[in-house]
């Protein structure tokens, strides 16, 4: 299960489910009242048009901008050992992504009002940016199979890290270390890093659609497991959509798979005229816009060349300010590196001439006592924050 041929299924071959295989008969079969446990699986994909880029498209995806960076590879700066060397990298970018800037999508309101009309089984989203929740899904309808910033907690002892003081470190680009005194360890927000498990509810629902009587994936590429094998285990039958800029995975190898090759705003909106819900959704989509916020809707307003203008802005943002934050981490160990050479230069003459030895060994145990004595005043600061 999960593991079937990726061929794309010919045209001659008759649906078994649906009357055919168009947005049309989806939309036939849900208001005949056959689709009423519908698993949806999402990913970046969704929310691009909130500014948000994605990580794996060939030349507007985070990972290919960050390449160019002095990172070890792109996806260090999500890797839990490099974290571990060096997190500023990562609260750099967590600067700029944090969920708390960003608007839902329309693709968002459509997932919430699958839940109000008592459709929803679950949604599987490997986003961390929280807009589901934002857009009003009940969160006991979502799976972050990949985490989120909702939460955040010590590497090391797992306590829990406030989220005022979280919402400071990250406006501010400060590392949080642990609250604890004894311990003093790395905090990050609960996503899952490479090198870290998924969530235990991730695998405590991972078979759940097989229960679903329709699934929609949208906006992701299917490449990471296992989360990409989620498709794979709805039942034979069961109608599943995909509404993506590609095809993935072996959605389309089954007489029943729709293909939406498109944005997924405008796919979801494509599916909500068809159900007679397009009025519904855009009433939902505009309860997320901000107060104070009298924007004309991105429907009237946005084209495709505007759009990838503004991700491309933003993905230069991201990546120029990391940039900024490893040349501030590079610089500092090399003026620590040619400071401590100097004195070891300093040490061997003395000793040449005779004189009392040099205090460099001193000298760089007082640096790295600094440095303790630093984190350990900001842990105590952050303390007495939390208790006032």
């Amino acid at each position: 299960m999960g593991q079937e041929n990726s061929a794309l299924v010919d045209d001659s071959t008759p649906s078994e489910t649906l009357q055919a295989r168009n947005i049309e008969a989806v939309a036939d079969y849900v208001k005949a009242g056959r689709a009423r446990k519908i698993v949806v699986m999402c990913g970046a994909g969704i929310s691009t048009s909130a500014g948000i880029p994605d990580f794996r498209s060939p030349e507007t995806g985070l990972y290919a901008n960050l390449a160019r960076l002095d990172l070890p590879y792109a996806e260090a700066v999500f890797e839990i050992s490099y974290f571990r060397a060096n997190p500023l990298p990562f609260y750099t970018l967590a600067h700029e992504l944090h969920p708390g800037k960003y608007r839902p999508t329309i693709s968002h309101s459509f997932l919430k009002l699958l839940a109000d009309k008592g459709l929803l089984l679950k949604v599987f989203t490997q986003n961390t940016d929280c807009l589901e929740t934002k857009a009003g899904v009940p969160r006991e309808k979502i799976i972050e199979a990949h985490g989120s910033f909702a939460s955040q907690r010590c590497i090391e002892c797992k306590t829990a890290y406030p989220d005022d003081l979280m919402k400071e470190n990250i406006e501010t680009r400060d590392v949080p270390y642990c609250l604890t005194q004894t311990c003093n360890g790395l905090v990050k927000p609960d996503i899952v890093f490479f090198g870290e498990p998924l969530p235990e509810e991730f695998h405590l629902n991972k078979t759940l659609p097989v229960d679903a009587d329709l699934c929609i994936v949208m906006g992701t590429s299917l490449s990471v497991h296992p989360f990409a094998g989620l498709p794979g285990f709805c039942s034979p039958g069961v109608p599943r959509v995909l509404i993506n800029l590609e095809r993935v995975g072996d959605l389309g190898s089954r007489p029943d798979d729709v293909i939406l090759l498109e944005e997924c705003d405008d796919g979801v909106r494509k599916l909500a005229t068809a159900l007679g819900w397009i009025d519904e959704l855009e009433a939902y989509w505009h309860e997320t816009k901000p107060e104070g916020d009298d924007a004309e809707s991105p429907k009237e307003t946005e084209n495709p060349e505007s759009k990838d203008e503004v991700l491309e802005t933003q993905i230069g943002i991201l990546t120029t300010e990391v940039e900024k934050s490893l040349k501030i981490t590079a610089d500092h160990d090399a003026w620590l590196r040619d400071f401590l050479r100097k004195e070891k230069e300093k040490q061997k003459d003395s000793a040449e001439l005779g004189k009392p030895d040099s205090t460099l060994p001193d000298l760089h145990e007082s640096v790295l006592e600094k440095d303790q004595t630093q984190k350990d005043q900001a842990g105590e600061e952050k303390v007495d924050a939390a208790q006032k």
